[in-house]
């Protein structure tokens, strides 16, 4: 566990922490006694008092909107629910509407509305700039516990004691999937990167779904107390689960494991959490009205320290107090130093020279898991001059018998050469096979001495037995027939050892290239065509499924286009965000076919002033993102070609691409760009394909920049 590296006890229990976007670390304690502190000095910068009493707070009763300028509570006798001017702090709106109590209120990450839900199983969204009830979303059957948001997608979701989560596009202001996988009634929901969302229910059960597709990717283990507070730290693929008798659980959100079950323990139940990006501190309240910082990476400077004077067992005990340790640069060098001196020392052992090998290795010994792992590699490599032996002299049956053995001996060069080998006497016994005279008899004895070498066995004999499978799967191949050939594969494993099932999977990588290439050309017919071809192939079926349904989708609303529909050309785009891609959907709007016009030629000119002035208009239209961000991308490449041909300083012309890159991802058009680069600073170590790539999907208003250069 880590220790806190500061805390402070307040008059009431701290229920709401938020970082907002001026900087300033918002709390609110259970009076709604509102504070604004410095997140480095922790001194109170400002703040009122609403004189509301929370007695209840396990759901949201306060919510304030990231840039503090609103926010919603529930007020102490939970009849009604209330939006707020936290600047001018008067009182905007009220909601009396539910029968029974307010049970939880909240306010979108774009603060365009305040939800607030009932026992009544009823949530009514009030329009903030009007502050009148603009909507209600579809009623659960039993009271809403939690409502949650994912900006990217649009979607609020509202859980509930009818054991179900109704999703619902905030955009088209319809109604989505509902969820249902829980055995209890759903208290607590997160949405977290990746199109996942979290929900806890009453019996502490926490699935991860794929809302998407309504499936259910995971169940979280270890946790064992009821959970309080969800929070995700998105830099390092975390989550938190704050419990009520004080546990901080930590989870991977890459696979849902369990990093560590006491992270942090706390007194008394936790109330909020929030994590600072910038300072990489986590703060957390409890209900014993005390605040914690903590510094999620603690340890880290030690662990500097540690590494140059090559302490790698005291490393990696620290560990055990911080498992996030292993995300500091420190550990990854020192496990990248484990990993050269392991594989170095096979070579050592290849080589005969046990010694040398224990050596290179003695550094790590004292780390118990890595001693077991040296040691297993000195007792396996005990047999290698054997097996080396073996394979020269052309005793293969013992020879791949010691490799199934000792799995690490089929890196070696010894076992390559002898596979290299088994290929080339195989493929000349395919085709002796299948001379209708004495190739049968010469196929044998090419294939003698690899008689009793188990995993070759089934294929010599299939060979030598169905040489009739080998010409159907070769008929097969032929008239373009896949998905017989790949059924014979299934049936017929000796099929995969044969040249031509290798020339039928690099047919297969061609086919996909070519189908991606027509995407990006806009060929649709041309990419429904392979992507139909490509369902043949097993490591591109589902991938090309869902090429096919996008394609679909933009077929629909071509149809749409030349039926001339605008509006089911426009519901297609909300619902399928691929076709804002199409250059058909410029189309929608004759003032954004002249505005891009006109924001064409200033691109064409670097002027990214002139881009902008006839663009941020549309600037939250989402649907005209992607076509934005094509002519931002233009604008930046033209600003790169020019400080190219001024022969700038190296350093900012490669900050500039690596920008770009990381913006727009790896176009066409900065490829070519970059090769121009190249020319004229040939000194440049610049590898555009190892960089950190964006792509034009996920591309963003927000993200321009007066020059790509700076």
């Amino acid at each position: 566990m880590i220790e806190a590296l500061s805390s402070q006890k307040f008059s009431a229990p701290i229920i709401v922490i938020k970082k907002l976007h001026t900087g300033s670390l918002l709390l609110v304690d259970a009076q709604t006694t509102i504070r604004y502190i410095d997140p480095q000095s922790y001194k109170v910068q400002g703040g009122f008092k609403v004189k509301i009493q929370h007695d209840s707070y396990t759901s949201k009763v306060v919510d304030f909107c990231v840039e503090g300028k609103y926010f919603a509570l529930i007020t102490s006798e939970a009849k009604e629910s209330r939006l707020y001017n936290g600047q001018s702090k008067k009182m905007l709106a009220r909601v009396e509407r539910h029968q029974g109590e307010v049970t939880c209120v909240a306010i979108d990450p774009k603060s365009k509305y305040m939800f607030s839900g009932g026992e009544d199983g009823r949530t009514f969204v009030v329009d903030i700039q009007s502050a009148q009830l603009a909507f209600t979303l579809p009623s659960h059957s039993d009271t809403i516990t939690d409502i949650a948001f994912c900006e990217r997608s649009h979607l609020v979701a509202t859980a509930s004691y009818d054991k179900k989560i109704s999703l619902f596009h905030l955009a088209l202001m319809t109604p989505r999937k509902k969820l249902r996988g829980h055995r209890s009634a759903v208290m607590k929901l997160l949405f977290i990167k990746s199109q996942r969302l979290l929900s806890v229910d009453k019996g502490n059960n926490v699935i991860v779904w794929d809302f998407a597709n309504a499936k259910v990717l995971a169940r979280l283990q270890g946790i064992h107390d009821d959970v309080r507070v969800l929070l995700e730290i998105k830099s390092y693929d975390l989550l938190l689960i704050g419990t009520k008798l004080g546990y901080v659980l930590l989870y991977d959100t890459k696979n849902y494991t369990l990093l560590s079950p006491k992270f942090i323990k706390l007194h008394a139940a936790i109330t909020s959490m929030e994590y600072d990006e910038e300072l990489r501190h986590l703060f957390i309240a409890t209900d014993d009205s005390e605040l914690c910082v903590y510094d999620i990476l603690s340890g880290s400077v030690e662990m500097m320290d540690l590494l140059k004077e090559k302490k790698y067992a005291v490393m990696d005990a620290y560990l055990t107090k911080n498992p996030l340790l292993a995300y500091t640069s420190s550990y990854e060098v020192m496990q990248k130093i484990w990993e050269k001196s392991y594989a170095m020392g096979i070579k050592y052992l290849e080589k005969g020279d046990e010694e040398g090998a224990k050596k290179l290795l003695l550094p790590f010994g004292e780390i118990p898991a890595k001693n077991k792992e040296i040691k297993e590699l000195m007792q396996i490599y005990k047999e290698f001059v054997k097996f080396k032996e073996l394979a020269l002299k052309g005793n293969f049956s013992l020879a791949y018998s010691l490799a199934q053995k000792y799995p690490l001996y089929k890196n070696s060069k010894v076992y390559l050469l002898m596979e290299a080998q088994w290929k080339k006497i195989f493929s000349q016994a395919q085709k002796c096979s299948l001379d209708p005279k004495a190739g049968l008899q010469m196929a044998k004895d090419l294939l003698t001495p690899y008689r009793g070498v188990s995993e070759k066995t089934k294929l010599v004999q299939e060979l030598l037995t169905q040489g009739e499978v080998y010409k159907r799967f070769r008929l097969a191949l032929g008239q373009k027939d896949f998905a017989l050939c790949f059924e014979l594969v299934k049936q017929h494993e000796f099929l995969q050892e044969f040249e031509d099932y290798e020339a039928l999977i690099e047919y297969s990588y061609k086919l996909h290239e070519k189908a991606l290439k027509a995407l990006r050309l806009e060929d649709i017919h041309a990419a429904s065509k392979i992507f139909e071809l490509l369902r043949a192939f097993p490591d591109f079926a589902q991938e090309a499924s869902e090429h096919l349904i996008h394609i679909e989708h933009r077929l629909s609303f071509y149809k749409a286009l030349t039926e001339e529909d605008r509006t089911k050309a426009y519901a297609l785009l909300d619902r399928h965000e691929e076709l804002c891609e199409t250059p058909e959907g410029q189309k929608l709007q004759e003032e954004w076919n002249s505005c891009a016009f006109q924001a064409n030629s200033f691109a064409a000119s670097g002027d990214i002033s002139g881009v902008l002035l006839h663009l941020e208009k549309f600037m939250q239209i989402a649907s005209k993102y992607h076509f934005i961000a094509v002519v931002v991308a233009w604008c930046y490449r033209v600003e790169i070609e020019k400080a190219i041909q001024a022969k700038h300083d190296l350093a900012l012309v490669e900050k500039g691409i690596k920008k770009y890159i990381l913006s727009f991802g790896l176009q066409d058009q900065i490829v070519s760009l970059y090769e121009t680069f190249k020319v004229s600073y040939p000194e440049s170590k610049l590898n555009f394909t190892k960089l950190p790539a964006g792509s034009l999907e996920m591309w963003r208003p927000q993200m321009i920049v007066k020059s790509i250069l700076d």
